[in-house]
């Protein structure tokens, strides 16, 4: 049994990896202070006396002593980073200072959540690791975009200064059950737009194109990396190489759904990628092969579901 600390552990992503650790017999430590974060995702874990959960921000130090940290906080959706971009920077750097430097007290491996967003809008495609990316360091995303390239750099600092043993994920557009109805993102908006019977608005005129990844996918990747060979660190992609334009993609979710929304086109936002879409190659060398599973209409049937119950609670309650 190893002690394992996930800072961001009630949000989408962390609840699943929360959940999956906890299964695999390890005893957790989930770090939230619900900004984006919700008890709700990881309520089926307080019975579990080998879970544990602590209201924190983790732009402040947190002492435990553990074997492994997952760093996940931060808000990843568009409309929550730009809520309020300070707050946003700080999360990724100072969040990013606190848990390498809880690391290196206690001599933990730490794994660094980072995202295909350090590509900004792409000028090579597919996205290589080693692609230095085309990013707008003063526009709206940029406490985004550029907060996660600056905690990449805190974490491969602190490794060649001070020996922490490090690993570094680039996460690809992830979907699937405890995303946030209202996060902004493109999978869960057409998602509920479709469930509503509301127009599905796309931005631009939809050829612009992602790669979308089921949550249980990237959580086996997840693990495979923290556990992968000592002299590996990453950067790795890990995402689903499949691409879709935006129009695809509603029409699936029309079809899907058997929703008889329409779909409306609304101005593309400013440095929208154009673009997106992970090489996978390094994944399949250092993590035994690793690959999504999990194809795009198998897990949209889940990801449909899980708002279609959510949205039937809401109903309800009103």
């Amino acid at each position: 049994m190893k002690r394992i600390l996930v800072t961001g552990g009630a949000g989408f992503v962390g609840s699943h990896l929360c959940t999956r650790l906890i299964e695999e017999g390890n005893e957790v430590i989930c770090l939230d202070n619900y900004f984006t974060g919700n008890k709700k995702n990881i309520v089926h874990l307080l019975e579990n006396h080998f879970f544990e959960l602590v209201r924190h921000d983790i732009t402040e130090p947190y002492y435990a002593e553990v074997d492994e940290i997952y760093n996940l906080a931060c808000p990843a959706s568009p409309v929550h980073y730009q809520y309020n971009p300070i707050k946003t920077m700080k999360t990724s750097v100072m969040g990013a200072i606190n848990s390498l430097g809880l690391a290196k007290r206690v001599n933990a491996k730490i794994l660094q959540a980072s995202t295909s967003e350090v590509y900004g809008d792409p000028k090579v495609h597919p996205q290589p690791e080693s692609y230095w990316g085309n990013v707008n360091p003063i526009g709206t995303r940029s406490c985004y975009d550029e907060g996660k390239r600056a905690a990449e750099t805190l974490f491969m600092d602190y490794h060649h200064q001070n020996r922490v043993k490090v690993k570094i994920i680039r996460i690809f557009n992830t979907y699937g059950p405890n995303m946030n109805p209202e996060d902004g993102r493109v999978v869960s908006n057409f998602i509920v737009q479709a469930l509503r019977g509301e127009d599905i608005t796309i931005f631009g005129n939809g050829t612009q194109t992602r790669s979308f990844q089921y949550v249980d996918d990237l959580v086996e990747g997840m693990i495979r990396m923290m556990n992968s060979r000592d002299g590996f660190l990453g950067p790795v992609n890990l995402g689903n190489p499949g691409e879709f334009t935006m129009l695809e993609l509603a029409d699936k979710i029309i079809e899907l759904t058997g929703s008889s929304s329409k779909i409306i086109h609304l101005e593309l936002p400013k440095d929208d990628p154009t673009q997106r879409k992970p090489l996978i190659d390094l994944a399949k060398k250092e993590l035994n092969g690793w690959e999504p599973k999990v194809k795009l209409e198998e897990g949209l049937v889940k990801t449909i579901a899980y708002f279609d119950e959510l949205l039937k609670e809401e109903k309800v309650l009103a």
